[in-house]
């Protein structure tokens, strides 16, 4: 983190409403460190009493030097796509389940997040997936991802067929569920469930993970981050596919679509207490064995 912090834009779930009285707490503990705060426009619609201005999320970026997010990973997902041309670290306060990304605990969020105002914390570059969607040799849909891009079946239970490609040399072709092109951030979601490998966080890589593959011999592939990972999907007319970016957003496909997926120029910058331990947060979230 190279800036200076004067601005801090405060960013919240807005489904849950306990964020309301967690993120008024936090800038009331801002403004006393005489830093301006600016809330997320969708995050102070759902919140009365805030004594800061709001912002579009479409402009937000721009005028802080810092991000705040209240939630849990899902927020923190959809904050960080928006805020990474911007370089704008983020700090996550975790009000979720697991909180693989958001790391504070809201009881002592004064306290962790003064020490990082203060200059003690640990900072970490995630890397960010970009994917396009080709129909017909023309580009029908972009989109970012921070967790993963998914390739999957629709509501009807069968499979699917697809092609991967490396740098445009052909992999395999696969029958399932579908296939996930996921970051070392995504690896512990979605396609740790399907059996995919961990990818430490620090890792320049991209790893391929199919979906309930009919077969006995597929196994997920990890490619190097500067490749251009492809998939062509086959034999769909008759039913439903579609793309999706972080679970968070979808796009449909249709027969012989090309999803092209490949690292972002932009990455996303996280802001950690000091002492954080990435084994220690696996541990914990995971329940793996302890140290005998």
């Amino acid at each position: 983190m190279d800036k200076k912090i004067k601005t801090v834009g405060l960013f919240g779930k807005y489904q849950d409403r306990t964020v309301a009285e967690h993120i008024l707490r936090l800038e009331e503990f801002l403004l006393g460190r005489k830093l301006k705060v600016l809330f997320d426009q969708a995050t102070a619609e759902h919140i009365a009493g805030a004594k800061s201005p709001a912002r579009p999320r479409e402009t937000i970026g721009g005028e802080i030097e810092l991000a705040i997010v209240v939630g849990g990973d899902g927020t923190l997902l959809n904050v960080a796509r928006d805020l990474a041309p911007h370089h704008v670290p983020i700090i996550g306060v975790n009000l979720g389940r697991l909180g693989f990304l958001t790391d504070v605990q809201a009881d002592h969020m004064t306290v962790e997040i003064g020490k990082i105002l203060d200059g003690d914390y640990q900072t970490e570059s995630r890397l960010l997936l970009h994917a396009e969607i080709m129909r017909k040799g023309r580009i029908v849909h972009t989109a970012i991802a921070l967790n993963d891009v998914i390739v999957s079946k629709g509501e009807l239970a069968r499979m699917i067929e697809f092609e991967t490609y490396l740098d445009g040399e052909f992999v395999h072709s696969i029958r399932g569920d579908g296939i996930i092109i996921t970051s070392p951030t995504g690896s512990t979601a979605y396609a740790l469930s399907a059996g995919g490998p961990i990818l430490h966080p620090a890792l320049e890589a991209i790893a391929v993970v199919p979906v309930c593959p009919h077969t006995l011999s597929n196994r997920p592939i990890v490619f190097s981050s500067d490749s251009i990972v492809e998939i062509l999907v086959a034999r769909i007319a008759d039913q439903h596919a579609h793309a999706t970016f972080d679970g968070q957003s979808t796009f449909s496909l249709e027969d012989n679509d090309r999803v092209y997926v490949r690292r972002a120029e932009a990455e996303v910058e996280l802001l950690h207490p000091s002492g954080r331990s990435h084994f220690e947060v696996m541990r914990i979230k995971l329940h793996w064995g302890r140290k005998i």
